[in-house]
């Protein structure tokens, strides 16, 4: 009998092929045997990148020694006109610096300080929320949205600056998406960069209404007038190793990502959390009974497990950033392959999520499984290690009450002829929207949920 061939240590990979189609339909373009391979090859003349799914490899990367393998400024270029030097883009002693003072803002009793807001914000998206075909994304946005503002600085969406900003950053989603070559290939200094037009225009409007806002939070603090929201801890809080706070110029760019990244990425779950229930109306009235019970108060989370692993599973199917990207600063080892300094190393949440040697029928929507135990190492929506997202924690209590809140009050239905299609833009969004038929639940409308037997 001839004995099996071995397993390839990694798989080759056309790169530009690979990258044209996750831009175009990044669920059934992708070659099919990415989704078994353990690393993938992307190989040319001048550069080379990994795609990493081993999980021994991911916490190499990402937890055991991530200063040897700091974020590819590539991949964080394109976003440099609206990101600055934030949090997003630096690495090393920067990079320490700015999470020294960022994650206090986070930390502890947080989560219950923002709740109130994030339960304003979702009462509200209920009532903006319009009934018959309506394209979830954009309601989705708006809600996130809503949330940022109210949590960082004691605003409502409907603020005059609020709106600007919503409205501009739409149009900055449309001319800037996050993949494109200069992710995988370095330009020499002499390249010039081609950010667009509209896509530095809306950069340079955004950053100035987020400066107008930062003053007028300064001018408060110092008179002692501030709200106790996430902006003011933020610009109060010293750095305990060097004694200093964040300038204005640095807290621009740190509000820009946390609305990128607190906005965009929220705004891309809660859609595909949507579309999900849509498509599964059992999981749907099982999140209706669930939040039949909701209160305003912050010991109503206890009660919504099975939302918070519909959000969860949301997540794994469509995770918002589909792709992490590092860079070796030596020569490594990967699986018998041998790196060079420089080289890419691309860790696939999208990948990861849907593994088919990590996950049990990997492309179902299937939230119970969160009842069990799940892959060690097989799911990333937020990152993990060191540069784990700060905001993971108040991510899913917006996303997990938002849902909730939405489907107590409207029942969605898929509508059959418009069924979304996941593309790379600065998360993984609908090529063309995620439109749903959306009614109002009525009174009695809601189901129960099953007693015990």
């Amino acid at each position: 009998m001839t004995p099996p061939k071995p397993e390839p240590r990694a798989d080759r990979v056309s790169l530009f092929g690979h990258l044209r189609a996750f831009r175009r339909d990044i669920l059934s373009a992708q070659p099919a045997r990415l989704y078994r391979a353990w690393m993938a090859e992307f190989r040319t003349p001048f550069f080379e990148s990994y795609l990493c799914n081993d999980p021994a490899l991911v916490r190499l990367v990402l937890d055991e020694r991530p200063a040897d393998f700091p974020k590819s400024d590539r991949v964080t270029e394109g976003l440099r006109p609206l990101l600055g030097r934030s949090v997003f883009v630096t690495n090393g002693e920067d990079w320490l610096r700015q999470r020294r003072i960022i994650d206090p803002a986070f930390e502890g009793g947080r989560l219950k300080e923002a709740f109130p807001a994030i339960w304003a914000a979702s009462a509200a998206a209920v009532e903006r929320m319009d009934t018959g075909e309506v394209e979830v994304e954009l309601a989705a946005s708006h809600a996130a949205a809503d949330v940022i503002f109210r949590t960082l600085f004691s605003i409502p969406i409907e603020d005059r600056v609020a709106q600007a900003v919503f409205h501009e950053f739409r149009a900055y989603q449309r001319s800037a998406p996050i993949l494109n070559l200069g992710a995988f290939v370095r330009l020499p200094a002499w390249v010039p960069r081609l950010h667009r037009g509209a896509t530095r225009r809306s950069a340079r409007v955004i950053r100035g209404l987020i400066e107008g806002l930062t003053a007028a939070r300064a001018l408060a603090i110092a008179e002692g007038q501030a709200p106790q929201d996430l902006a003011t801890k933020i610009m109060t809080t010293l750095d305990p190793v060097t004694g200093e706070r964040f300038g204005t110029e640095e807290m621009v760019d740190q509000v820009a990502i946390f609305f990128l990244a607190g906005h965009e990425t929220s705004a891309s779950a809660l859609a595909w959390a949507l579309y999900l229930l849509a498509t599964h109306p059992e999981a749907q009235d099982r999140v209706a009974a669930e939040a039949a019970a909701l209160r305003p108060e912050f010991g109503v989370m206890g009660s919504l497990r099975f939302t918070r692993d519909v959000f969860r599973e949301a997540l794994r199917l469509y995770p918002p950033v589909p792709m992490l990207v590092r860079e070796t600063t030596g020569r490594e080892e990967f699986r018998g392959r041998k790196l060079r300094r420089g080289a890419q190393v691309v860790i696939s949440p999208w990948h990861l999520h849907r593994h088919e040697r990590l996950w049990e029928r990997p492309d179902a929507f299937d939230p119970d499984r969160w009842a069990g135990e799940v892959p060690q190492g097989g799911y990333l929506p937020f990152s993990r290690g060191p540069r784990v997202c700060p905001g993971a924690g108040f991510a899913m209590l917006e996303g997990t009450l938002m849902l909730a809140h939405l489907v107590r009050a409207f029942r969605f239905e898929a509508v059959p002829d418009r069924v979304p299609v996941p593309v790379a833009h600065l998360t993984v969004r609908a090529k063309d929207g995620i439109w749903l038929r959306v009614t109002r639940r009525e009174v009695g409308d809601t189901p129960t949920l099953p007693g015990p037997a």
